[in-house]
């Protein structure tokens, strides 16, 4: 690891607040699209179509 000397602070919790927004939107993403998944197939079941 490079030193970041007195700068190493705001560089980590940089480092660190992007690393939780980028796992909060893979998150949100994954759990939307298995709330779409579950209204299509919802739909589907209701139209009479096999999933």
């Amino acid at each position: 690891m490079p030193d970041l000397g007195t700068y190493a602070l705001p560089v980590l919790s940089s480092y660190a607040v992007s690393l939780g927004l980028l796992v909060a939107l893979i998150v949100a993403s994954v759990w939307k699209a298995r709330r779409v998944r579950a209204r299509l197939e919802g739909v589907e079941n209701r139209r009479g179509r096999s999933a």
